[in-house]
């Protein structure tokens, strides 16, 4: 396995070739046999035949003018009778009938055998046919040497030898090139994939022309591509805008240390300098908090404890947090019983209507109302915060669930509960736990005034 995959691909695809050569010239190899002995057999009872034909018949004899020729090609005759009496004979088997008597009894038909002969070269291919000849049975035997068979098959392995490290040398070198040739797809994406820098997120890896495997892995490596250029962008956002953020406390501290410190101060003096700095730290370690919230969240470590929740009791908790903050801002929240239960992590959904209430008395003018409500439709629940502030400016929604997105005069731009001023989390963090329940948030504004979020999440476990 540590070789490179271009020689692996050759090595099977060689070795794949060197099987397929066994194979076919195994078959052709026996193939070849069974037809030249099938065309000896057919030879051979053909003259079996005609030997026959010529029994009892004057003039007919094995020593005629072919018999040279015949013994050239190792071919002989016999007609033997009862109890292996040679009636007439070939020159070349004349010592003694070339099938044993002992065989001839059981033969009724026309049978072929293979025997070892003097004066044949290599084992001789016999037949035998039994005819009766007047009032008696004889038995003509005809038969011819397999050597020139041997020799055919012997032509044929060495050829097969010789040529089969030729073929396969061959079909590696074409196996090399395939391999180069398919793989060539890939190196270009490799190549490309190395040039890719943070400094050029943009570029994106070749696709091949080809609907094929390597096509389509282009396509998915270029898809995470692009979703890891948009986590990059995020990210590096996030990190510019918190660090907007934290310029803002840092700087009020700092001035407000030096104010202090640039004259005699009375005690009330520096007492309301340390209350002061005491605030932005406040601010401070409040907006670091969510941004460890916010920043968990992005990287999907969001960790969720469902049990089936009554609703009611986590609207009010999430309202009595905030009331000293509604009275303090003259607006009355209500958040009436609904008997809604559902399978949900209590601690995020109170998180997220700590949220929206807290965005929604930060934008509703003294005097108004904040009304928290849960309703089931089905299998979600959907948990809507309205307000009697101004509600969103059409440029905001589109962009109400970014974070850090803020804007001045409308609600939901981001003031979370303890963070004075706000940080643009608020919705972002609220989406994310809808998200995490496999929900989400919307936002609008009401047609009578003010703003509406809506939280829908699924009610079943």
């Amino acid at each position: 396995m540590r070789l490179p995959i271009r020689l692996r691909l050759t090595i099977v695809f060689t070795l794949s070739m060197a099987v397929l050569l066994a194979v076919t010239g195994g078959f052709v190899y026996l193939r070849l046999g069974a037809e030249l002995l099938r065309t000896i057999d057919a030879a051979l009872l053909a003259e079996a035949d005609t030997v026959a034909a010529g029994i009892g018949q004057q003039g007919v004899t094995f020593s005629g003018p072919d018999a040279a020729s015949a013994r050239g090609l190792g071919s002989f005759a016999q007609v033997l009778g009862p109890g292996g009496k040679i009636k007439e004979t070939s020159p070349v088997v004349t010592a003694g009938p070339v099938v044993p008597v002992s065989v001839l009894s059981g033969i009724h038909g026309p049978t072929y055998v293979d025997r070892v002969l003097p004066g044949i070269r290599g084992t001789a291919r016999i037949v035998i046919v039994p005819q009766d000849s007047g009032r008696q049975r004889v038995w003509v035997v005809a038969g011819t040497s397999l050597r020139s068979r041997a020799d055919t098959l012997s032509a044929l392995l060495v050829l097969m030898l010789a040529g089969g490290p030729v073929a396969l040398a061959l079909a590696a070198a074409a196996g090399w090139v395939l391999a180069g040739a398919a793989l060539r797809p890939v190196e270009r994406m490799r190549q490309e994939a190395d040039a890719i820098s943070v400094s050029d997120r943009g570029r994106r890896l070749p696709i091949p022309a080809s609907r094929d495997e390597i096509a389509r892995l282009g396509n998915t490596l270029n898809a995470m591509l692009g979703r890891l250029e948009g986590a990059f962008d995020r990210e590096r956002r996030f990190v510019d805008d918190a660090s907007h953020e934290l310029r803002t406390p840092l700087a009020i501290l700092k001035a407000e240390l030096d104010l202090a410190q640039s004259r005699p101060r009375t005690s009330e003096e520096l007492l309301a300098a340390v209350r002061s700095a005491s605030e932005e730290a406040d601010r401070l370690a409040s907006l670091a908090e969510t941004l460890l919230v916010y920043s968990r969240i992005e990287g999907g470590r969001m960790p969720l404890h469902r049990q089936e929740t009554a609703l009611d009791e986590v609207l009010a908790e999430a309202c009595q947090a905030l009331a000293t903050r509604a009275a303090t801002a003259g607006v009355t929240v209500h958040a009436g019983p609904h008997g809604v239960t559902a399978f949900v992590d209590p601690v995020r959904v109170r998180q997220a209507v700590e949220n929206l209430v807290a965005n929604a008395l930060a934008h509703t003018p003294r005097g108004g109302q904040v009304r928290v409500s849960a309703t089931r439709e089905g299998g979600t629940i959907r948990l809507a915060v309205d307000d009697t502030g101004s509600g969103f400016s059409p440029g905001f929604l589109p962009r109400a669930f970014e974070p850090f997105a803020a804007g001045p005069g409308q609600a939901g731009t981001g003031q979370e509960a303890g963070l004075g001023q706000g940080a643009g989390l608020g919705l972002a963090i609220v989406q994310a736990i809808a998200q995490a329940h496999g929900g989400r948030a919307t936002a609008g504004n009401r047609a009578e005034g003010g703003a509406r979020v809506t939280l829908i999440l699924p009610a079943a476990r």
